[in-house]
């Protein structure tokens, strides 16, 4: 045990894929900061998880060098539309003269493009985080590293360590859904497109990743249930009676799954503390806005910081520059989930009129596609 108490500026508590794109952001302005970590570094190579990242992302991503180049999948076409319903709405790449609208990439490639940008001392792996104490001047972090006990204060104590579970400051608006995901081979070929798919139980979505296809099958709790438990086989025809007989599935792989609830956190910044990326705001999968906002997050705090430094006015000016982002995010994914998950007639007409419109108006599908991209800066 030792008295000693190491300083720091910036203290990021998470090296996650968001975690990480502020800390490399800030490196690359010159900023010093470290990363903490509760897991050993292999962990992340564990997550089963495919991300759905917009173009928009990629931009950011490659600023910073870390681009997965090789492991990210193209979407260059989203098909929205209803189960058992009419109507759907056709996004495409030509429209915005981008090479792709997004593109899928498995978490662990994520995170091992952003790692191996990271210098040798930038990272405190299986660090147990003891006690946190804020002040006006910044925070002291009391944690167990490697058998020791250390003290760390820092000027600014940044939190991107994943979803807040019982935070007195995080409003939880539970789905009653879960997420189970798979990799599935379809025939014919994906093309490279996405699918959003509404039924009553919840929304399915298609990511082409690789040759495969990444499924977000949402389900009510006791289905997710059943479908967990189904063989492989049975699965699948679960899967093609949600999804339809547009084209067939087979091999499906290991399967996971995930409760879904829409978290808000009330105040980003309170005093020397931050809230980015999970801990600040969970989304419905849906549309897949909710990973791209974090990555946002992280990148218009780094700008703040590089600009003004530690300020507390700056950060201020951050947590309100982010509001429109956030609740706009956080407002688009509750409502199509609630608005689409359900069988009640009248509003299944409305529905298949909306994606009608939508597909038939440029404008407004141009509004929608450009958010999904950039999110509400629109950032060219």
């Amino acid at each position: 045990m030792t008295d000693a108490v190491e300083h720091v500026d910036i203290l990021i508590v998470g090296a996650g894929p968001v975690g990480m794109t502020l800390h490399l952001a800030l490196a690359a302005g010159g900023r010093k900061s470290l990363l903490l970590d509760r897991r050993p570094p292999q962990a992340l190579q564990a997550d089963p998880r495919a991300l759905a990242l917009s173009h928009g992302a990629r931009e950011l991503l490659e600023q910073i060098n870390s681009w997965p180049t090789r492991a990210a999948t193209p979407i260059e076409t989203i098909h929205v539309s209803q189960k058992d319903g009419f109507g759907r709405t056709l996004l495409d790449r030509s429209d915005y003269k981008l090479p792709a609208l997004g593109y899928v990439v498995r978490y662990r490639d994520l995170a091992a493009a952003l790692a191996v940008n990271l210098a040798a001392d930038s990272l405190l792996a299986e660090a147990e985080i003891l006690d946190i104490h804020a002040d006006d001047q910044g925070a002291t972090v009391a944690l167990r590293h490697a058998g020791q006990l250390r003290t760390l204060r820092c000027q600014l104590l940044i939190h991107a360590e994943g979803t807040p579970t019982d935070d007195p400051a995080v409003s939880v608006s539970d789905y009653g859904q879960h997420a189970v995901i798979c990799e599935v081979t379809p025939t014919p070929g994906h093309g490279k497109r996405a699918w959003e798919r509404f039924t009553p139980d919840g929304p399915l979505a298609l990511l082409p990743l690789g040759a495969e296809y990444s499924i977000v099958f949402t389900l009510p709790p006791a289905k997710a249930d059943a479908v967990m438990a189904l063989d492989d086989d049975a699965f699948i025809a679960a899967l093609q009676a949600q999804f339809g007989r547009r084209m067939r599935f087979a091999k499906p792989g290991k399967r996971s799954r995930f409760p879904l609830a829409l978290r808000m956190r009330d105040t980003l910044v309170k005093g020397c503390e931050v809230w980015i990326g999970n801990t600040a705001q969970t989304l419905h999968p849906v549309s897949g806005q909710g990973f791209n906002l974090g990555l946002r997050d992280a990148w218009q705090l780094s700008e703040i910081l590089l600009k003004n430094g530690v300020d507390r006015s700056a950060l201020e000016n951050y947590a309100a520059s982010r509001r429109l982002d956030r609740q706009g995010g956080a407002f688009f994914t509750d409502k199509i989930v609630k608005a689409f998950s359900n069988d009640f007639g009248p509003l299944k007409i409305a529905r298949g009129l909306g994606l009608l419109a939508l597909d038939l108006c440029p404008p407004a599908r141009h509004f929608v596609a450009k958010r999904m991209i950039w999110g509400a800066r629109a950032w060219p």
